[in-house]
């Protein structure tokens, strides 16, 4: 088969391009920059076809994709900086590239009847209460633009197509670019102590298990919504900063504080963003490996 991907130069792009090649699939990689900018590491993803495509240009997004004739496109390129997406005059940008790219690439998968994968996010919720949000739950709030942006997104992908899978992720991470881990790590070594949020609950997604599962799917005709993040249940940011300086060897005093004491930002965060993720293996999907486990991983693939 032969893949489209969207977003390569982003830690999930990176990963799912990657994937492919490990089994032996074409993948055609873009993102907005004009050449391949993330992380010279030397693995497929550096070496594999590369397309800039500005998303929102809708005569490129069709002229583009319609060239490369993909089975599947890959839909990983987003705004994703939630603070900034508050931000009056990054609005319209915002949803230019949430909301109006996702639309023009799911145009296109419907003429040249491709499979699309879209990813979304625990955003899409309004973050309350403590059971786990169910993948084809539609008690939609979002509380922040990007949440209500990539909620749009979901809808302009699910009123197109029929062949598609969104799939929601939480608290990501991957080894080619910044993220919560990596923003730890940096802060455990110059701090003896620091605070973190301990009132919002979820689960990591690392990458790198997120693309295997991404790329199984697309393998299939299950389409529809999922959750996807690792397993080892639901934790907090305070609960995860623990075991990264437990993991890393680091002996930086973690102290909880609620979202209320650290400081309010631009945007809401939810404190539920528990996901349900029994539909994976309902629909026969292998289930991500622990959080725990992820880390150890990750820890070992990247330089601290």
């Amino acid at each position: 088969m032969k893949y489209f991907v969207t977003g390569v130069c982003g830690q999930l792009g990176h990963d799912v391009m990657n994937e492919l090649a490990s089994r032996g699939y074409e993948g055609v990689g873009s993102d907005i920059q004009s050449e391949y900018s993330g992380a010279d590491d030397g693995s497929a993803v550096t070496k594999a076809p590369y397309i800039s495509l500005d998303i929102t240009d809708r005569e490129m997004v069709s002229s583009v994709i319609k060239d490369v004739n993909p089975d599947v496109v890959v839909h990983c390129a987003a705004w994703t900086a939630v603070d900034a997406a508050e931000d009056e005059e990054n609005i319209p940008k915002v949803r230019a590239i949430n909301v109006d790219g996702t639309r023009n690439i799911a145009d296109v998968c419907k003429e040249i009847d491709c499979k699309m994968i879209y990813i979304s996010t625990d955003y899409v919720f309004n973050g309350q209460g403590e059971t786990p949000w169910e993948p084809d739950c539609k008690d939609y709030a979002p509380l922040c633009v990007y949440g209500q942006t990539k909620l749009d997104g979901e809808l302009a992908v699910a009123n197109t197509l029929d062949k598609y899978f969104i799939v929601r992720i939480a608290w990501v991470f991957g080894t080619n670019g910044k993220n919560f881990i990596k923003t730890m790590l940096n802060v455990g070594k110059t701090h003896d102590r620091v605070t973190v949020v301990s009132d919002q609950i979820g689960t990591p997604t690392y990458t790198y298990d997120l693309s295997r599962l991404l790329v199984d799917m697309s393998e299939t005709e299950k389409y529809g919504y999922y959750h996807a993040t690792n397993e080892g249940g639901y934790i907090s940011w305070y609960d995860f900063t623990v075991e990264i300086y437990k993991q890393a060897g680091y002996t930086t005093e973690v102290v909880p504080v609620t979202t209320a004491e650290y400081g309010i930002s631009k945007a809401a965060r939810p404190f539920n963003s528990r996901l349900d993720k029994s539909k994976l293996v309902e629909a026969g999907f292998t289930t991500l490996p622990t959080w725990q486990d992820a880390l150890s991983r990750y820890l070992k693939e990247i330089e601290f």
